[in-house]
């Protein structure tokens, strides 16, 4: 196969679409054209995609309830050389889907893994929400009984970073009535359902606005969701006193900004970062 030198297969992690066939990338459609077997989450689902592209390639379905039995036939059909391709229901495989098992046990086995890369719902929803994307965190789906759920926003409730969280159309309500109790009304969040589909909906609001908007309108309960949490703003613990500012200010008259933010940190308890920053202000106001 082009692209490939290993004397064993090569497994390849084909990224399809999550609902708009013209997100597919012409490389993935070569290299499932080009493979010796698919392996897919679910073969029915993915045959009205394989026919759409004119790919006949032979499939064999692996999903969570089969992957730990399924995985070390795959992996001997790599080992005899078989080219195979790993797709999932929708967007980039392992991402909450199957395969991590998979990935997991070619990668010991010393099996080339090729990433296709291509749409995923997560990054998608990310980059249109209109909330910080430079630094995220991945939650996949929280549990599914309300006192695990509750429990683990509990633990996400100090995260900083912008939460990522899919959910399903049977619980979407539940999760917003959750998260509004739990993280607070006032938190800035988006609801992205079914991105890419026809009736996709993207609102950016507090918690509390969008559980009601949800809880009120039935067409927003269908279809596959993303919601992207605002993280927690920095505590207020990193203003800083009186007594490091000042102690900073002398401590600069004689040391470098690095050591004076260390040693006023060190002394008053108050953030390190914090004085730092206060640090250069004061330099700059100095220059001027």
């Amino acid at each position: 196969m082009p692209g490939t030198s290993s004397k064993n297969g090569t497994l390849f992690i084909v990224a399809t679409p999550i609902g708009n066939l013209e997100d597919m990338t012409q490389r993935a459609v070569r290299i499932l054209g080009e493979v010796d077997r698919i392996v897919a989450e679910d073969t029915r689902h993915s045959a009205v995609l394989l026919k759409h592209f004119g790919i006949a390639t032979r499939t064999v379905a692996m999903h969570e309830h089969n992957e730990r039995a399924v995985t070390p036939r795959i992996l001997q059909q790599l080992q005899k050389g078989e080219h195979i391709a790993l797709i999932s229901d929708a967007g980039t495989p392992l991402v909450s889907d199957p395969g991590f098992r998979l990935v997991r046990a070619a990668r010991e086995a010393g099996i080339p893994v090729t990433p296709i890369p291509g749409v995923s719902a997560a990054i998608a929803a990310l980059s249109v929400s209109g909330l910080p994307p430079d630094r995220f965190v991945f939650e996949g789906f929280l549990p599914a009984r309300k006192p695990a759920r509750r429990k683990r926003l509990a633990e996400l409730a100090a995260e900083q970073r912008t939460i990522i969280i899919y959910e399903s159309s049977h619980r979407i309500s539940a999760c917003l009535t959750d998260m509004c109790e739990v993280l607070g009304g006032e938190r800035q969040a988006v609801v992205a359902r079914e991105l890419t589909k026809r009736f996709e909906t993207i609102r950016l609001a507090g918690l509390a606005e969008l559980t009601a908007w949800v809880a009120s309108d039935p067409e927003q309960r269908k279809g596959e969701f993303v919601i992207l949490v605002h993280g927690r703003e920095p505590a207020a613990r990193d203003a800083l006193p009186d007594e490091a500012r000042t102690m900073l200010e002398v401590l600069l008259e004689d040391l470098s900004l690095t050591q004076a933010a260390r040693i006023a940190a060190k002394l008053t308890g108050a953030s390190r970062n914090a004085l730092y920053k206060l640090g250069q202000e004061l330099q700059e106001s100095r220059k001027a």
